[in-house]
């Protein structure tokens, strides 16, 4: 395929994260920086060389040169945009999550799937050197059956954040710390322990003045009869405590801790084999380099776009995580529990105020 050029769509925060890393990427070339907000899109291009700012989705996704389109914005519009890119004939990598309803990734990976272009969601934790070390013991057998998952994402957030993006906090454009910062770990939770049979979930607004719940709590049963429990917050005081992953099974336990699940803490096997020695050394944290994780995801991503093969992270894995993320929202609508697959008819996530329940 050669060179890779790709669009940059939302150049805020996270937007900003993936225009440091796009260029350094061996045959990758960043075009455009595109941002409804023109100071933003030429603040970020001015930083790339060869990379022309504009406000115009339409003129970066539709210069021939551009075959990958990243989707950086308001998480209720990515499915949108995604689209957009798909009809287009490029590639669409979207930022989580893939959309906020359950019928929008649908169409949208049905469009990918029509026009032949490849999508990707990007969760970047599961490039994590010790959760890439989880993974490998659990396709060996290592654990066992793994009768329990936990997630812990005890972050904190001031009203400040909330208040300097007018969507974040919102049903229509965000939701809440369930979907935005725990969805990385719910993902984790999910790849690691397979499919959820049902889900039974609390939440509620704790500390901000917000629309959406800044506290969670969920326990998910799976089909391997496992328990999973997730405990989000963005209300941790006075800072951000911990982003953590722990498996509990028959053969072992292993915890991953830290900010973003990258600091491996327990690494402890009924069956101990001599790699276990050096497994601290060699995959205990990420290297230091900026963007690590992200940087292995996409080089992973163009490994794919360049081949046959399916990527770790395309669309039917992004929409795992979010069909699970509606049915937590629904079982906080409705106080019952969720059995998976479901329609969602109570969630939030997503939908406009007039047309909620």
């Amino acid at each position: 395929m050669g060179g890779i050029g790709f669009a940059l769509i939302g150049c805020g925060k996270i937007g900003g994260k993936h225009a440091k890393i796009l260029p350094a990427l061996p045959d990758v070339a960043l075009l455009y920086a595109c941002d409804p907000t023109r100071s933003r899109a030429e603040e970020l291009a001015a930083s790339v060389p060869g990379c022309t700012a504009t406000t115009d989705i339409g003129r970066a996704i539709g210069d021939p040169r551009v075959q990958a389109v990243a989707i950086c914005t308001p998480s209720g519009t990515h499915a949108d945009l995604g689209m957009q890119a798909a009809r287009a004939g490029k590639h669409v990598i979207i930022e989580k999550p893939l959309a906020l309803r359950l019928d929008e990734a649908d169409r949208l990976i049905e469009t990918c799937d029509r026009r032949g272009v490849k999508l990707f969601v990007v969760q970047q934790n599961r490039y994590n050197r010790p959760v890439q070390a989880l993974r490998r013991a659990l396709e060996s057998d290592r654990l066992g059956h793994i009768f329990l998952g936990t997630v812990r994402v005890l972050w904190h957030r001031t009203q400040d954040y909330y208040n300097e993006e007018a969507w974040r906090g919102t049903w229509a454009q965000d939701g809440g710390v369930l979907t935005n910062q725990a969805s990385h770990h719910i993902d984790l939770l999910i790849w690691m322990m397979g499919d959820v049979d049902s889900v039974f979930a609390r939440g509620r607004t704790v500390l901000h003045h917000i629309e959406t719940e800044d506290t969670g709590v969920v326990l998910m049963r799976f089909r391997n009869g496992g328990y999973g429990v997730v405990e989000a917050t963005t209300c941790a005081q006075p800072r951000d405590l911990e982003g953590s992953l722990a498996l509990y099974g028959e053969g072992g336990t292993v915890e991953i801790g830290g900010f973003s699940a990258n600091d491996l803490k327990t690494w402890s096997f009924k069956d101990p084999r001599p790699e276990d020695a050096s497994v601290f050394e060699d995959h205990g944290k990420n290297p230091s380099e900026f963007g690590y994780n992200h940087r292995a995801f996409y080089l992973d991503a163009i490994a794919t776009l360049q081949s046959d093969r399916r990527g770790l992270l395309d669309g039917i894995e992004g929409r795992r995580s979010l069909e699970v993320i509606n049915a937590i929202y629904e079982s906080i609508e409705t106080g019952q529990e969720v059995f998976l697959r479901f329609e969602p008819k109570r969630c939030k996530l997503g939908v406009p105020e007039g047309r909620r329940r």
